[in-house]
């Protein structure tokens, strides 16, 4: 049977290299050539025995994607790769461009099941969780395609295809190689993770010493209206993510990230505002504001400007951080909540 190599972390490598009857410290060779060079080949990797290489080559091989497609945006420039995996799913990931910043959005999942209704995504439903080796390829693959101009990551959003705290196992694993110096080296500060608001298992995130950003996607400022486009608010509601703010372990001068789409006559008002000013005051949170990405598939309207404004003035005068995240890549859909890889069309 073959195994996928990718997929482990360093002290699975360790463990692994101990079985093979190697030294564990050739497990910690094996992650640098794995995640930090992105070799694809036991045969270049030289500083390990060949015999080691040939039992390997013998039961392991290597996740692979094939980029299927690449959108480029006449608006931003910003890019949505797709790819088609092993198994001939597909998923989508975005490389977006912000002055000196160059983002990887990333997908955890094949379509998603938190059924957001404001969310391609979700019109696609469950279809499987990604490996680790999935995971970590995109963003490989992400940084390949930037090395050709000379480019390289700087940020990485868990903002793409499905619920990243639904695939919590594989998310913490692909966490501890993003973060390793001898992994993809990238800094806590430059990785954040939105859920929609799984807080049993963002509180299990936060306690494992994983200092990354934290974002919830809110989108409502009261359960009625947040029930009615988000289920997940019937199992953990807007004062279970009050609570849990309150109590986790957030770092000083870190705050929570409220994400929050902005629906024309819905949740745009002033007294929507206000009423997320009445929860949130004075708990370490900012707001992004995401003005809603209308799609042919959805009745949803995108609010004009002038009411984004007036919300964030409000936020803002009454002291909560507050800003208007840029969209990018909605000509191509690539915007947040666009991502379906193709599958609603299939569906057609």
């Amino acid at each position: 049977m073959n195994f996928k190599i990718d997929c482990l972390s360093k002290e699975e490598l360790q463990k692994l290299a101990k079985i093979l009857g190697e030294k564990p410290y050739r497990g910690n060779q094996l992650f640098k050539w794995i995640y930090q060079k992105g070799v694809l080949d036991f045969s270049l990797m030289t500083d390990i025995s060949k015999t080691f290489r040939e039992k390997l080559n013998q039961s392991y091989s290597f996740t692979k994607l094939k980029i299927e497609h690449i959108a480029t945006s006449k608006l931003d420039g910003s890019k949505k790769i797709l790819f088609r995996l092993e198994d001939n799913n597909f998923i989508e990931s975005v490389l977006m461009f912000d002055d000196d910043r160059i983002t990887a959005c990333i997908s955890t999942q094949i379509g998603c099941r938190m059924g957001c209704k404001f969310c391609n995504t979700a019109k696609v439903g469950f279809i499987r969780n990604l490996t680790v080796g999935e995971i970590i390829r995109q963003i490989i693959e992400l940084n390949n395609i930037l090395t050709e101009t000379g480019n390289k990551l700087t940020n990485i959003v868990f903002m793409g295809m499905g619920e990243p705290l639904d695939n919590l196992d594989n998310l913490e694993k692909s966490l501890e190689i993003i973060l390793a110096e001898d992994g993809l080296n990238f800094s806590h500060r430059k990785v954040t993770i939105s859920t929609a608001g799984l807080l049993d298992k963002l509180e299990k995130l936060t306690n494992k010493d994983f200092k990354v950003n934290i974002a919830i996607s809110l989108n409502a400022p009261d359960n009625k209206k947040r029930n009615s486009i988000m289920p997940v608010n019937k199992k953990f509601d807007i004062n279970d993510i009050v609570n849990t703010i309150k109590k986790l372990p957030i770092p000083k001068r870190k705050r929570i990230t409220l994400e929050y789409v902005m629906i024309k006559n819905f949740n745009d008002s002033t007294k929507d505002a206000l009423k997320l000013v009445k929860l949130f005051k004075g708990l370490p949170v900012k707001v992004n504001l995401i003005i809603y990405n209308k799609t042919k598939e959805s009745d949803l309207d995108s609010p004009d400007l002038n009411s984004a404004l007036n919300f964030q003035k409000t936020l803002i005068n009454n002291g909560i951080a507050t800003f208007i995240r840029k969209s990018f890549g909605a000509d191509i859909e690539a915007a947040c909540g666009q991502l379906y890889a193709s599958y609603i069309d299939k569906t057609l």
